[in-house]
């Protein structure tokens, strides 16, 4: 924490400097999407936006999980759960904290298409990092641009192909059992470009009975129609069967063998299988220099079968939903955007129209997890069915924004509508289980504006301020107090957001961006009730998310470069709510102070690099610092996870023999073999709030490509 601190001071001395910097300092020419509709440079937004180049995703890395490069980006929380059953945990600003499994609160995108649904339940298990041009990080009130649950927004874009046709292939092994294969095709073919990928991921896992299998293919073409237009398909799919799931750790069981699976996953054999796939199409048109338009449409279906550890009397009464949840979503949606480039006040001017459409359904089933009684009786196997019912959660936005810049001066206003709206459809309807038919629906209007003022050619002052809102998920619906059915009682949450920073070129080598933020919500998501090995939400009162975040890169001396990503970020309640304790509960009765921490969110997280690079042999080097603060459990902050400051060292070499480039690599990360939790499971109701981290492990791999 003071490391942090004293890091955020200096950052704030070094932009106040920066004023004083020549006009021959540059950025960079860096281009990034921190808008729909609209490609600006990073340096020029009137927000926090970073970029991180498909070098650095795969430079002596997996190459599999997001959180091994996100940790670059201030403001920005990824965390490994060591669990593929469950994936990262991410968190932008404090948004997406609570998440049990997979990503909410957040937008993400591959290649402009929607990786979250309308609800705002997120998936990042089908990102391709190996065949990545770029991930773009967004945060701050110009994410309430994207719509529901934009706490933040990552988008990851796929390279294109060519001019030249080059052929790759590479493998990484390393601890645990970690192998990792893939191949990759790229090219040009007259005015045809291409990038083909294939993945196949297997680990035994860290702990006991975490086992992963995943295979992944992803693919971008791109016709070149003509200087006007462009067509681009987008495809990907990704199968993981049978992904074991070791659940968290009580605290006596993380202090007692970090690598142990709860008994209750061994006792049902806890796991998930996910197949997925999905494909998109984006045309892009410019009719004159004033006016151009943009369509994409996506379709996609992602089947879900997920073992869960529900005492086998707790699914006795014919209200209880099972221990295996089915699901088998399609969605699809369209996105159209009209460009106007003119001119106001002898000034540039751009104003984005937009419409857009989504739509998923979903079949979602629940099945006991067991068959059979007494010494016959099996467990963690599918059993009776005990849920069937049709869902569907349509969104339809519209927006509007403008980009206006002069000289000193830019402007950035916004303005989105959206209406999310849920119907269920109950088809398991028994003695006590009624009908639990229902729907819902939810609207926002959210206006965002921005001011940069160019201080000096290498010194932008930016302010910002906006809206947002989040509407349950329908993992969040699925469950309401005192039986079976959507809760439709749930109301969505409102955020109202400002930031102010400064982006500034130090030097032609060193580049710094820092900000100060505030978030306040009301209507806040939060645990209600924990009963049947299932979770009941409702809406708090208000919470305050406030902080301060930097990003010092540049190089020095012959070779030498440095990174360093800081953040302070406290979150909390700001009234007095209550909810459960142990289960069972049905009655909330534990009160949450005003001014308790909001679990999952560390108020310090910082990330340090200093690397080496010796062209002549091919050779780089690096050692990373991760430091990230202690982390609440829950609500009521009785426990919390420590803090941890972590080692990793890496080291790769390059030969260029003819038309072939060979890589190879070798890292170790957990230098000092420290004993952490790597994540937490957000008001776990049976306390298994900890994720283990691993201790010290390696990895190494080998890349060759070959250019026709």
């Amino acid at each position: 924490m003071r490391t942090a601190a004293i890091t955020a001071a200096a950052a704030c001395i070094a932009v106040h400097a920066a004023a004083q910097v020549p006009a021959e300092g540059t950025l960079g020419p860096v281009v990034v999407t921190p808008l729909p509709g609209v490609a600006q440079s990073a340096f020029d937004t009137p927000a926090s936006v970073d970029v991180i180049g498909g070098d650095a995703l795969r430079n002596s890395q997996l190459g599999i999980n997001l959180s091994e490069s996100l940790v670059r980006v201030p403001g920005l929380t990824a965390l490994n759960r060591q669990n593929y059953a469950q994936d990262i945990q991410i968190s932008s600003r404090g948004y997406g904290a609570r998440a049990t499994f997979g990503v909410r609160g957040l937008r993400l995108y591959t290649d402009g298409i929607p990786a979250t649904a309308p609800d705002g339940q997120s998936q990042v298990s089908h990102f391709d990092l190996l065949s990545a041009d770029r991930i773009e990080v967004l945060r701050g009130p110009f994410s309430a641009l994207y719509g529901n649950s934009s706490g933040g927004v990552i988008s990851i874009f796929t390279a294109d192909g060519g001019p030249d046709t080059v052929a790759e292939a590479a493998t990484a092994f390393g601890s645990f059992g970690t192998r990792r294969h893939n191949v990759k095709l790229s090219g040009q073919e007259g005015v045809v470009q291409y990038n083909l990928s294939a993945t196949r991921f297997d680990t035994d896992g860290f702990r006991e009975h975490s086992a992963a299998r995943r295979t992944g293919l992803n693919g971008k073409v791109r016709y070149n129609v003509s200087e006007d237009t462009r067509v681009s398909l987008i495809l990907n799919a990704v199968d993981m069967p049978d992904t074991q799931d070791p659940l968290g750790l009580t605290r006596a069981e993380f202090d007692a063998d970090p690598r142990q699976a709860s008994p209750a996953a061994l006792l049902f054999n806890t796991r998930k299988s996910v197949d997925q796939k999905q494909a998109g199409v984006i045309l892009e048109h410019r009719l004159d220099a004033v006016h151009s338009f943009k369509l994409t449409g996506w379709t996609g279906n992602r089947a879900t079968e997920q073992f869960q550890a529900i005492p086998v009397a707790t699914q006795a009464p014919i209200t209880q939903p099972g221990g295996v949840i089915d699901l088998e979503r399609r969605y699809h949606g369209a996105d159209a955007q009209w460009v106007v480039r003119t001119r106001a006040f002898d000034s540039p001017l751009a104003i984005t129209f937009g419409l857009t459409a989504d739509r998923l359904s979903e079949e979602r089933r629940g099945f006991q997890n067991f068959v059979g009684t007494g010494a016959t009786q099996v467990l963690g196997v599918l059993g009776a069915l005990r849920r069937d019912e049709d869902n569907r959660v349509r969104s339809f936005d519209q927006y509007v924004q403008g980009v206006w810049s002069s000289q000193r001066w830019s402007l950035t206003a916004g303005l989105r509508h959206s209406q999310v709206r849920f119907a269920s459809e109950d088809r398991f309807i028994a003695g006590a289980n009624g009908d639990d038919s229902g729907s819902a629906r939810f609207s926002a209007t959210t206006p965002v504006l921005g001011v940069v003022w160019h201080a000096a050619e290498s010194l932008n002052l930016y302010a910002s301020a906006g809206r947002g809102f989040e509407t349950p998920t329908f993992n969040e619906l699925a469950n309401r107090p005192g039986g079976p059915g959507l809760n439709f009682d749930l109301r969505s949450a409102e955020s109202r957001q400002w930031e102010i920073g400064a982006k500034a070129a130090l030097s032609q080598d060193w580049n710094l961006n820092a900000a100060l933020f505030q978030a306040r919500t009301t209507d806040e998501l939060v645990v209600l009730t924990n009963s049947g090995g299932r979770s009941t939400f409702q809406n708090a009162g208000r919470t305050e998310r406030r902080g301060f975040e930097a990003l010092l890169a540049g190089r020095f001396g012959q070779g030498w470069s440095a990174t360093l990503a800081a953040t302070l970020l406290r979150a909390q309640y700001d009234s007095t709510f209550t909810t459960c304790g142990a289960p069972p509960c049905t009655v909330p009765t534990v009160v949450v102070a005003a001014g308790n921490r909001i679990p999952g969110i560390p108020r310090a997280m910082l990330f340090g690099e200093v690397a080496w690079e010796h062209r002549p042999w091919g050779l780089q080097t690096a050692l990373e610092l991760r430091h990230t603060g202690r982390i609440a459990v829950n609500d009521t902050n009785t426990d919390f996870a420590p803090a941890a400051t972590t080692l990793a060292v890496r080291a790769s070499l390059q030969q260029v023999l003819g038309r072939w480039t060979v890589r190879e690599f070798v890292r170790v990360d957990n230098l000092t073999d420290r004993r952490y939790a790597g994540s937490v499971i957000v008001n776990e109701g049976n306390g298994r709030f900890f994720e283990p981290a691993p201790g010290r492990h390696w990895l190494a791999g080998v890349n060759a490509a070959y250019t026709f």
